[in-house]
């Protein structure tokens, strides 16, 4: 359009200002890199140039857009056929969820029991790729009956003990209850060899074997009594450990078994045995053994008070009251009452065998004094705090007195 116009002429200047200036070259057409896939994408700079691609709201796009929107509809389709047809193929073949059935006690013979566990639970057994139903029967012990076959019971009691196999562990666990309670002169001459195994079983982190093994604790603390004593010191810091459990039935079976210990062995043999777990680094160890330790001075004699020495037991009442968990605290507390009515009653038996003796009267000390002689002037003070505070009539708050021969204790 500048044809016939020169460069000087000011129409030339006014028809190059009111023209489009040239499209720029464009830098990036450079030949097409082929990949090797060939279902790659093609390259960016491959694409068409703009000129060529179709304006927005032209009829090929809207095109476009209803065939995008068609093929997702229909791939949602077919992907929705297929799920409901793949769950109704697993229908048949799905696992059915673990269910724990509820503890029963009274008069049925199965207290507890882990019923029916498929493979997808954690207690099933497997053989293969077969799964078996699994009953583990939590058994009172009144409910528990007598064996058919003593010898052969007898025969592979060891062996079960230590099978892999953990529904075979309870079953002989649950022989070994049987045993005990039916024939305890045949099973003494196992015990040996059996309580390691035992304790084993206590320390299986399967929840069923833990729970029958304590259980097996309390029947064989029955049945033997003071014959344990010299093969305790395993069990000992596992019950203490298992009563300080989360969970709830592990921690009452294990208490049951501390109940059982301190009932039916003697406390003269119990007492040096749990003294040591007194001092122990975990504070729920300590605090068990404070309360077993609190419940077994109860059933001493007076003779036996003055083997274990009086001076003694005071000391480590003492030495619980200021521990880290208010359970030892309180079992400490418990025990320098007990030990008050000891004391006093010893004092009293004494004064009345001297009565016709002039020097009767400088025989006796008080409870005040005997704290303040055999204790720091800081433990005298606490003990004097709990024993003057507490009611004095009867047995005292918390504290079971020594019963008789066989009497539970609890513990």
């Amino acid at each position: 359009s500048n044809i016939g116009i020169s460069p000087g002429h000011p129409a030339w200047w006014k028809r190059c200002r009111s023209s489009p200036p040239p499209p720029p070259e464009r830098l990036d057409r450079r030949p097409a890199v082929r990949l090797p896939c060939a279902r790659s994408p093609a390259p960016l700079h491959s694409r068409p140039p703009a000129s060529l691609r179709p304006l927005p709201g032209s009829p090929c796009i809207s095109a476009a857009s209803a065939s995008v929107v068609n093929m997702s509809a229909s791939a949602l389709k077919d992907l929705n056929i297929s799920q409901s047809a793949d769950l109704e193929k697993g229908k048949d073949n799905s696992v059915k969820s673990c269910t724990a059935k509820p503890v029963v006690n009274g008069s049925n013979k199965c207290a507890n029991k882990e019923g029916n566990a498929p493979s997808a639970c954690p207690d099933a057994v497997t053989n293969g790729n077969e799964a078996a139903n699994v009953d583990v029967e939590y058994m009172d012990s009144e409910n528990l009956v007598d064996l058919p076959d003593v010898d052969a019971t007898l025969n592979t009691l060891v062996k079960r003990l230590d099978s892999k196999d953990w529904v075979m562990t309870c079953e002989a666990l649950n022989n070994v209850r049987q045993l005990s309670i039916y024939h305890k002169e045949r099973l003494q001459a196992l015990l040996e060899p059996l309580v390691p195994l035992v304790v084993k079983s206590v320390k299986n982190p399967r929840s069923a074997v833990c729970k029958t093994a304590l259980m097996t604790c309390a029947d064989i603390f029955k049945a033997y009594g003071d014959l344990m004593v010299e093969s305790i010191d395993p069990l000992l810091v596992q019950l203490f450990l298992k009563a300080s459990q989360d969970k709830r039935f592990v921690c009452e079976a294990a208490e049951a078994a501390l109940i059982s210990m301190t009932s039916w062995i003697s406390p003269s043999l119990l007492l040096p045995r749990m003294q040591a777990y007194l001092k122990n680094r975990n504070p729920r160890i300590r605090a068990k053994a404070s309360v077993c330790f609190s419940k077994s001075v109860p059933r001493l004699d007076m003779e036996g008070i003055k083997e274990f020495g009086m001076d003694k037991l005071i000391q480590i009442a003492a030495t619980q009251l200021s521990d880290q968990l208010p359970e030892s605290r309180e079992a400490a507390r418990n025990l320098a009452l007990e030990l008050q009515l000891l004391y006093e009653k010893s004092q009293a038996s004494t004064s009345g065998e001297n009565e016709g003796e002039p020097s009767a009267s400088l025989d006796t000390e008080s409870w005040e004094a005997f704290c303040q002689s055999k204790l720091s002037a800081l433990s005298a003070q606490a003990i004097l705090r709990v024993t003057s505070t507490a009611p004095r009539e009867g047995a005292t708050v918390g504290v079971t007195s020594a019963p008789k021969e066989g009497a539970a204790v609890g513990c």
